[in-house]
């Protein structure tokens, strides 16, 4: 990078510490940040009393500041949590290959997936926010967290290609470059609240006690024995789902029990209830269970898309 470039990522820096948001360097063209990993930390200098995160290293103080971006054309990282920020980071698919799973199918990336989440919660897209296109295209919405919640950062518990950054991440700021490509403000405004819908899908539920199968037959006690065993069969699948696809499983029990909802062996309203009780107790929110509940039983055939 030339000196101007230099100048320019400093004034950013300057600039971002002067809205009230923490920031460290990141590499030069790069977005990670700069600066040792944990593994290799030398327990010395500023790690004295132990390696330093990015996050906690990260400062609004302009003469600390001023000395580390003259050092280098760094790129400039904003601690997301310390800055007191909630950033939706709505991705684009990498290739052709990276489509939508099934529960999103149709949709084209970050953006439509939140898109279908604000209509599912019956608010509007929140357009007015500070808003930074990514160097790939994608987007990053910044709102102010909520004062009474320290909420963590989280990947794809909002939907594919839909993730965010809190306490425990950060975002490159725009007039950073990576890979040749800026990071540009497209709307300047202040980061407006988080909506309260959003801040409830974000929030870590209690993981309530799993629920006995045995239980379920007592539940289940008006239902044939095929709908009981069919229902029971796909309850197993989703208390016995990993990190990860517990969403996926849920959405899937909730495609596959559809049939039987038409064919009239089960009610929409039980087949709901028993998926609802299953994915809270694997760690899922009811708002999770139902997003991939509803899906999945819309791609089923079971309920009309307009009810989605």
């Amino acid at each position: 990078m030339t000196p101007t470039n230099s100048s320019a990522l400093l004034c950013t820096a300057l600039a971002v510490a002067a809205r009230g948001w923490p920031v460290f360097p990141l590499r030069p063209d790069d977005k990670r940040p700069a600066g040792h990993a944990e593994a290799r930390c030398p327990r010395t200098g500023r790690c004295g009393d132990g390696h330093r995160t990015p996050e906690q290293r990260a400062t609004r103080n302009v003469e600390h500041i001023t000395q580390c971006w003259q050092a280098a054309p760094y790129n400039v990282g904003i601690a997301t949590g310390p800055a007191g920020l909630v950033v939706l980071d709505l991705d684009l698919p990498k290739d052709d290959t990276d489509t939508a799973p099934p529960e999103w199918a149709g949709l084209a990336d970050g953006l439509d997936v939140f898109a279908a989440l604000c209509e599912q919660a019956d608010a509007r897209l929140p357009t007015e926010t500070y808003t930074v296109r990514t160097r790939r295209g994608g987007q990053h919405l910044y709102f102010t967290a909520p004062g009474e919640k320290r909420l963590r950062s989280t990947g794809g518990t909002l939907g594919w290609k839909v993730d965010t950054r809190a306490w425990g991440g950060y975002v490159v700021a725009a007039g950073s470059v990576v890979g040749g490509a800026p990071y540009e403000v497209i709307h300047d405004a202040p980061p407006a609240p988080l909506p309260a819908w959003l801040c409830d899908l974000l929030t870590p539920q209690p993981t309530p006690a799993p629920m006995p199968l045995a239980e379920l037959s007592v539940r289940m006690r008006n239902a044939t024995a095929y709908s009981t065993a069919a229902l029971r069969g796909e309850l197993e699948k989703v208390l016995s789902a990993r990190q990860g696809g517990r969403n996926r499983a849920v959405y899937f029990a909730a495609y596959a029990l559809a049939r039987m909802i038409r064919n009239g062996d089960l009610t929409e309203t039980s087949v709901s209830s028993e998926l609802m009780s299953g994915g809270q107790s694997i760690g899922l929110s009811a708002a999770e269970c139902r997003t991939a509940i509803r899906s999945g039983l819309v791609r089923g055939g079971a309920l009309e898309a307009s009810a989605a």
